[in-house]
């Protein structure tokens, strides 16, 4: 048959690429809000609710510092990374921290299982600064 062509196939070919257009995975993404804890901002506040280790995939052997934070906006609880050697150290349970993305887009990175994001701030200080000692964590 074809394609419909002529003067009165407007209908037609509105209603066909309607459809076709949720074969997008943007625009589908886009219409259907799976936005995902953040709610489609790129960083959010929460609150430690515990610290854990996260066994790495194979073939490496470690054990990834992560807390499990709940978000103050929505009330998720997630598991982020706690980047850098000893940084576990300066976050507290009950500590309000910072949280982005881990830059793939929702994806884990590497060899932690599950994991999408990670810790950038502690009490409103840096991570990074703390760690390089070029601050402290204020005393609360």
């Amino acid at each position: 048959m074809g394609k419909p062509r002529g003067l009165n196939t407007a209908r037609k070919m509105n209603t066909h690429r309607r459809l076709q257009r949720w074969a997008d995975k943007d625009y589908n993404r886009r219409m259907l809000n799976h936005l995902g804890p953040f709610a489609g901002s790129s960083h959010v506040k929460g609150i430690v609710v515990e610290k854990l280790g996260v066994e790495a995939k194979q073939p490496n052997s470690a054990i990834r510092k992560c807390v499990r934070v709940q978000l103050i906006k929505n009330g998720k609880k997630i598991c982020a990374f706690v980047p850098n050697d000893g940084c576990l150290n300066f976050v507290e349970e009950n500590d309000e921290v910072l949280i982005a993305g881990f830059g793939r887009s929702g994806h884990a990175v590497g060899d932690r299982p599950g994991i999408r994001f990670k810790t950038v701030k502690v009490a409103g200080v840096g991570l990074y600064a703390l760690y390089r000692e070029k601050k402290e964590k204020p005393r609360s």
